[in-house]
C-alpha cells in the first residue's frame, strides 16, 4: 500500500516516451564540493543513443544510453525518475527493429528509421 502510494507521488510527469534507438540529452544534477567545503551544483549533459529501456514506467525504470567518448563507448545507466535528472531531451526520434540494442557494443550500427 505504501510503495503504491509512494510511486504515484513520486513518478515524473513530464518524460517524454523513450524508446531503443532514439538520441537523447539528458541533463543531470551533479553537486560538486570545494575543498573549504562550498558545495556547488551544475548541470551536466550526456547525449547518446538509448540501448535499453527496463522496467517499465513504474517508480524502478531505468534506461541506458551508450556514446562515443574519444573511440572509447561509454554507458551510463539513469534511473528514469531520479531526482537528480532535470530534463531528458529526444534530439533525434528514430524506430529501432529491436527493443535492445546490445549488438551497438561489438561496434555494429544501430538499424533504425526516422520516425
Amino acid at each position: 500500500m505504501y510503495i503504491k502510494e509512494f510511486s504515484k507521488t513520486s513518478l515524473n510527469p513530464d518524460l517524454p516516451q523513450l524508446r531503443a534507438g532514439q538520441t537523447v540529452r539528458v541533463h543531470q544534477k551533479i553537486k560538486e564540493t570545494s575543498p573549504d567545503g562550498k558545495v556547488k551544483e551544475r548541470i551536466q549533459i550526456f547525449e547518446g543513443q538509448i540501448i535499453a529501456v527496463k522496467h517499465g514506467k513504474g517508480i524502478n525504470a531505468t534506461f541506458t544510453v551508450r556514446r562515443i567518448a574519444s573511440g572509447v563507448g561509454v554507458e551510463r545507466v539513469f534511473p528514469m525518475h531520479a531526482p537528480t535528472i532535470a530534463k531528458i531531451e529526444v534530439v533525434k526520434d528514430a524506430r529501432a527493429r529491436k527493443a535492445k540494442l546490445y549488438y551497438t557494443r561489438e561496434g555494429k550500427e544501430a538499424k533504425t528509421k526516422p520516425r
